[in-house]
């Protein structure tokens, strides 16, 4: 037979040649990992960040980067675990699958394509706004937000499908240019006595409370949504497993230095950049709300300068659009290839062997909902113009909790169920780890649900999660395909790396029953 229904989803016999259709190559090693994960987060230094101040103030975004560190940290251990025991591409997806069925997985996954999708559209934004002002500031010209949009995306897409040995060697370049913007930034800032810490507390606060935290304690739940964009992507990282060289070893290596790496620098800025601004101007937007690292350069050099300063920080926003995106790409793919999208969208270049169909329709689906967010609202409602980069933002983030928290209970699953397989790498926090940073998740979820300005962006995930799942009850689920992601879920662990063991290791043993 050549369907088989298991846990109420219906496994189709994979046609000649399926999988030699949908094959990726091993290129990656420690320091393009690595790369890729910085590259993909980096650009939440140079803008995204400081959109919260508005509603926070300086100290309650200072507390809640530091809860968030502590959440990445054990999250990232958790997820370096279960990406050493199930090498292949499906990342979040997959792990939720093995742990929680097919409409778990579904559920992680269609939440994490929300969150790389919209979070590269947040990425183009960001660059546009800078490389515009740029512009501007050295030739005098104005150039269409939508045509930097359309360029950017033409752009990255064509990058990332050359092939993952040129993505990878790319991203590892811009986030090394990237860090040292950010170097250059704090040496040139502290040098010419630009840094006044008593800048950073130039919000008024509110009726009984302090300077330091301007609108209270709920200032916190408030902040921790935009602190995790100081770290947003570097979750990333066991999507390019089927193209690590060691994916057990470098995977979970890459994620903890990853991390320790983007506490660093995302630390510096948040102590730096306001003191030289001033973290009142910084809660402008649009203007220095969308080029807070521009502003800083501007307010201690010529604006020729700072502008040329400000080409290299760009670099840092075009770092995170090609890790993101390559993000996006790979996740599309393996929910593509196992059936729960359709499963066009996971075809690879003969020549290149990317996925270069997912990353085509991504990008068309971020422009049109930076057409919308930025461009179709701001003009029926003027008012709503200056929410445009916290309503995308906070669609992005959004999906990206979700997902964390359905990783974290994922892991804890895991780890019952599952007690005999293979894990070549173990969390150091282990089940208390994975409850911790699901609770931090959890109440990064309830400040975004809590915040009243953003209901719109709440809305919006909202109805893009409820069609995909109808979509998914009515015609994926009865469409999957045995990818390695649902194999080693159906065997109970026991098949792990699909390039080892090969991409169809169980369908004689399901379709001859």
């Amino acid at each position: 037979m050549s369907k088989n229904t298991v846990s109420g989803v219906t496994y189709t016999k994979a046609e000649d040649g399926y999988f030699e259709k949908r094959s990726l190559k091993r290129t990656a090693g420690f320091w393009g990992l690595w790369g890729i994960g910085i590259a993909a987060v980096i650009s939440g230094d140079f803008s995204g960040w400081n959109v919260g101040l508005a509603t926070t103030g300086w100290g309650g975004l200072l507390i809640a980067t530091i809860v968030i560190v502590i959440m990445y940290f054990t999250m990232i251990f958790s997820i370096g675990e279960m990406s050493a025991a199930m090498p292949h591409t499906g990342g979040a997806y997959s792990f939720a699958r093995a742990a929680l069925g097919p409409w778990g997985g579904f559920v992680t996954g269609i939440s994490e394509s929300i969150e790389y999708v919209v979070t590269t559209a947040v990425v183009v934004l960001f660059s546009a706004a800078y490389a515009g002002q740029i512009i501007t500031d050295l030739t005098g010209a104005e150039v269409p937000a939508w045509l930097l949009w359309i360029i950017l995306y033409a752009v990255f897409i064509g990058l990332n499908s050359l092939g993952a040995s040129v993505g990878f060697r790319f991203a590892l370049i811009v986030a090394i240019i990237s860090m040292a913007v950010i170097l250059l930034f704090a040496v040139l800032s502290i040098a010419n006595g630009a840094v006044d810490f008593s800048r950073l507390f130039d919000i008024a606060p509110t009726s009984g409370n302090s300077s330091f935290l301007p609108f209270g304690g709920i200032g916190i739940l408030f902040s921790l949504p935009f602190a995790i964009w100081f770290f947003l992507g570097i979750e990333e990282l066991p999507l390019a497993a089927e193209e690590a060289k060691n994916p057990a070893k470098d995977i979970p290596r890459a994620g903890v230095w990853g991390i320790i790496t983007l506490a660093f620098f995302g630390l510096l800025i948040l102590f730096l950049n306001p003191a030289v601004t001033g973290s009142k101007a910084l809660t402008v937007s649009p203007g220095d709300g969308d080029e807070p690292l521009l502003a800083g350069f501007r307010a201690f050099l010529p604006d020729s300068v700072a502008a040329l300063l400000a080409l290299f920080a760009l670099i840092g926003l075009l770092a995170s659009l090609q890790g993101i995106m390559f993000a996006y790409g790979r996740n599309m793919y393996s929910l593509s290839r196992a059936g729960y999208y359709p499963k066009f969208l996971s075809l690879t270049g003969k020549k290149h062997q990317t996925p270069w169909v997912a990353l085509l329709v991504g990008g068309v689906i971020g422009f049109v909902i930076l057409v919308v967010v930025a461009l179709v609202i701001p003009a029926v409602n003027p008012n709503a113009a200056g929410a445009a980069t916290g309503i995308i933002l906070f669609i992005a983030v959004f999906g990206a909790v979700i997902s964390y928290v359905m990783q974290m209970i994922s892991f804890i699953v895991l780890r019952r169920r599952f007690p005999s397989a293979k894990r070549p790498y173990k969390s150091p926090t282990g089940i208390v780890g994975a409850v911790v940073a699901g609770v931090i998740a959890v109440a990064a979820f309830i400040g975004i649900v809590a915040n009243p300005t953003f209901n719109l962006a709440v809305i919006t995930f909202v109805i893009i999660f409820v069609v995909g799942l109808a979509i998914f009850a009515l015609v994926g689920r009865n469409r999957l395909v045995l990818s390695p992601e649902e194999e080693y879920a159906l065997s109970g662990g026991l098949h792990g790396d699909p390039q080892t063991e090969g991409y169809d290791a169980m369908e004689d043993e399901m379709f001859t029953k």
